[in-house]
């Protein structure tokens, strides 16, 4: 199932192009022209340009931008046939359209002269105007920053694909049937399925969250603690409440030597997002006995310790921490299990 929506300029051959869909190809017409001569008709207002743009206007303010469209839209998928909207003229609308399956939006232009002979030549009933008029009316929908009215020029900006109808008619249907071959390639091509995230993964990006709190460069890591697949906690890295911040004051910086003879560069003015959801827990009397812990690389000693003894079973880190294999060991010791999403092993940045 396909549905074009068709925009453009006053007399630039959106009608030609609907008319060619329908005939050549099939589709099914739904048009916001007729959608609004309907309502104006029952109405007894006149029929011109003037009532269909009030009308029009009336009714995305009163419900949506995207009012009409919608409306068109949901009798095409009823339908199940490869259909054409025609006349769409608003930001809205497009907007819209965007966000449902299967659409695919037109833009036809032409030199205004052109366009202008081409609607005496119709002659319907909005088209009995002189070229001044007409050159008006067009500069009159032309560009807005109202969202519910008229904005041909953004609209062909659009566009998914823009049509010149500065020649014949051969030429124009020419270009549509090169660009529906496209889309059809498009649309029979398979369509990878999309694949949730585990839920390691969803608390892992919610960690990754979590860390954009932090306030310190040198490390911006984040924690989750959860049980059950409810969150209980969060921690990021930051100084103790009430003290300045490494991105306000700059690091405190020490070096530590462990046990296999690695030295690593750390900054004591901060608390670890480990240590902080832990001390969060706390104060609100939230157990964390069988919980998961979530966080950026494997934590510290000093976390590996708290995590230990608040009673947290399984810890999941995104990557490895160099310096990590201490804590690793004390999980094992400790019976807590201890997984990585990524091989990948993490520094912490020297200064």
């Amino acid at each position: 199932m396909i549905i074009i929506g068709i925009t453009g300029t006053i007399g630039s051959g959106k009608g030609t192009i609907v008319e060619y869909l329908v005939q050549k190809r099939g589709f099914r017409h739904y048009s916001v022209r007729e959608y609004l001569l309907e309502i104006i008709r029952k109405a007894g207002m006149p029929e011109n340009r003037d009532s269909m743009t009030a009308v029009g206007n009336a009714l995305r303010a009163a419900h949506s931008p995207s009012f009409i469209a919608d409306e068109l839209y949901k009798k095409a998928l009823h339908e199940g046939k490869d259909a054409v909207i025609e006349s769409i003229r608003t930001e809205g609308e497009i907007l819209s359209l965007r966000l449902k399956p299967h659409f695919h939006l037109f833009a036809v232009d032409a030199d205004a002269r052109l366009r202008y002979d081409r609607i005496r030549l119709r002659n319907s009933e909005t088209d009995h105007v002189d070229y001044e008029t007409f050159l008006a009316n067009e500069a009159r929908e032309f560009s807005t920053k109202d969202p519910n009215r008229q904005n041909l020029e953004r609209c062909i900006q659009l566009a998914d694909h823009v049509f010149r109808n500065d020649s014949d008619k051969e030429a124009l249907f020419a270009r549509v049937d090169a660009v529906m071959a496209e889309i059809e390639a498009q649309d029979a091509a398979p369509v990878n399925p999309y694949v949730r995230p585990s839920w390691d993964e969803y608390f892992m990006e919610i960690a990754n969250t979590v860390a954009k709190r932090a306030t310190c460069d040198r490390g911006r890591s984040g924690c989750v603690v959860v049980k059950d697949r409810q969150i209980l906690v969060t921690g990021y890295v930051g100084s103790p409440v009430g003290m300045p911040h490494c991105d306000e004051v700059g690091h405190q910086l020490k070096q530590m030597v462990h046990e296999d003879g690695t030295v690593t560069t750390h900054c004591t003015r901060t608390v670890h997002a480990e240590q902080n959801a832990i001390c969060q827990a706390a104060r609100r009397g939230i157990s964390l006995e069988g919980a998961t812990l979530y966080c950026r690389m494997t934590p510290c000693r000093t976390c590996a310790m708290m995590i230990i003894n608040c009673g947290i079973r399984r810890v999941v880190c995104e990557c490895k921490y160099h310096a990590g294999a201490e804590s690793e060991e004390m999980f094992r010791q400790a019976g807590i299990s201890i997984s990585f999403m990524r091989d990948e092993v993490m520094q912490y940045r020297q200064q």
